[in-house]
């Protein structure tokens, strides 16, 4: 194990300078690292597979809970309409395109399906990556991308119910879909009450005797216990260490647990994307070339055009509506995950799986190249525009920008007024108080 982590750090460092030198990101780095020391180039891996699995794994989870740390739940309420417009319209429009390239290709419904699935979401360890990469992590339409990321991951774990219904029974299930949604909206309740209304609380309380070491060992904790009880009810792993981050950013130890954070993302998500490289084979590039290039080519295009429209729809700009399509044209892990749901199910054809591996590739290779042409491509609309519609692309920027001045001179949100009044209730400072009290009375009776 410390042999294939000497490889893997050794690899990944010597391409990224390569890369940094070249000024290219750094994340195409790490995923050439991947093939160098896959098993698909010298027909034989320098590492072990199962443990580079294993870490890229912990290091989504990672990358993950520190996407959470940046974002506010007052955030995601904020931008709700861009996040419910925008996801709905990327998700059903590639949903479209994905099961018409399906049926082109001659596959059944079942296949194409799977294959919509595969195609409809977009890879937020990889999109924030780039984002922070091009040095536009500040950027406004940062927070709208982030929301639709999130909508796109819960409707992924529905998704894959669905789909597990139609491939096993041949039939729409109804009944087990509503009974998932009804699940996550009582879980996200739950989380929401515990988490948002004790912990930043307890966090307050405990907070003179949090050093580095102690804090970041509690965070950790906090953060996989979350991921624990998300698998156990079912839900994404990744969703819960996403949930845990952004309960923890409401806390006073937000910005300190973040800095904390940054060298263990670092670390595991170049593993994470090393593990990516990994699954590339040339010889499947080679045989299915056409395939993927035509895959690549419809998520490229899918993205920008359904990305733009439905965050215009949803009261974005023009211009961030279009940097965060021009962010969106990759496939993300959940289509790994759906591609090995119906490989497990049997029912997947068996030259999806690397179609979609290498697409996502490259996909993932073209993703910071698109994204530098948002603004060039933004530029040429508005100067080509009809008088009509740049007037609207104008109004809606001066609307945006009022309502950010407003915004910012107004007092706390309704949001922040009723969490704030929540957290001093009886009930919530008895319970806070009690863990207090318990947890005194343990490390006591330990000594």
């Amino acid at each position: 194990m410390v042999q294939d982590l000497y490889i893997l750090m050794i690899a990944a460092a010597v391409v990224s300078i390569v890369f940094k030198f070249l000024k290219q990101p750094v994340v195409l780095g790490y995923i050439v690292a991947g093939v160098l020391v896959g098993p698909n180039l010298y027909g034989e891996t320098l590492v072990n597979a199962d443990n580079v699995k294993a870490w890229g794994d912990i290091g989504v989870l990672f990358v993950l809970f520190c996407i959470g740390l940046e974002f506010r739940l007052k955030n995601l309420i904020s931008s709700g309409k861009i996040a419910a417009v925008g996801a709905s319209t990327i998700i059903l429009g590639m949903m479209v395109l994905g099961y018409l390239v399906g049926m082109d290709a001659n596959f059944n419904m079942i296949n194409s399906l799977f294959l919509a699935g595969m195609l409809c979401m977009s890879s937020t360890t990889i999109v924030m990556k780039v984002i922070d990469e091009a040095g536009m992590s500040k950027e406004r339409f940062v927070k709208g991308a982030t929301s639709i990321l999130i909508v796109e991951d819960v409707v992924a774990v529905v998704l894959m119910v669905l789909l597990s219904s139609i491939a096993i029974r041949h039939q729409f299930e109804g009944a087990e879909l509503a009974g998932k949604v009804v699940d996550l909206a009582i879980t996200l309740a739950a989380w929401f009450v515990c988490g948002i209304l004790i912990i930043p609380t307890l966090l307050r309380k405990i907070k003179k005797h949090l050093n580095d070491e102690t804090l970041i060992i509690l965070s950790l904790g906090l953060c996989l216990g979350m991921v624990l009880t998300a698998e156990e009810a079912g839900f994404s792993s990744a969703l819960g260490a996403f949930v845990m981050g952004s309960i923890l950013a409401e806390t006073v130890e937000s910005h300190r647990i973040e800095k904390l954070m940054l060298p263990l993302k670092n670390v595991f998500a170049a593993i994470f994307f090393i593990s990516v490289g990994m699954l590339i084979n040339p010889t499947s590039l080679v045989e299915y070339w056409y395939s993927i290039l035509w895959v690549s080519l419809v998520v490229i295009v899918g993205m920008i055009i359904f990305g733009t429209l439905g965050c215009w729809w949803g009261g974005a700009t023009m211009r961030d509506s279009m940097l965060t399509s021009f962010s969106f044209v990759q496939i993300g892990e959940f289509s790994f995950i759906i591609a090995s749901l119906g490989t497990s199910l049997g029912v997947l054809n068996p030259i999806v799986y690397p179609i979609i591996v290498a697409a996502s590739v490259v996909t993932t290779f073209l993703t910071p190249y698109i994204m530098k042409a948002a603004l060039p491509c933004y530029t040429f609309l508005y100067n080509h525009a009809s008088a009509s519609l740049r007037a609207k692309i104008d109004r809606r920027e001066q609307e945006i920008a009022t309502a950010e001045s407003e915004a910012s001179s107004d007092g706390p949100s309704i949001a922040d007024k009723a969490r704030h009044a929540v957290r001093h209730t009886f009930i919530t400072k008895r319970l806070v108080n009690l863990m207090i009290k318990n947890m005194s009375a343990h490390d006591e009776n330990a000594g």
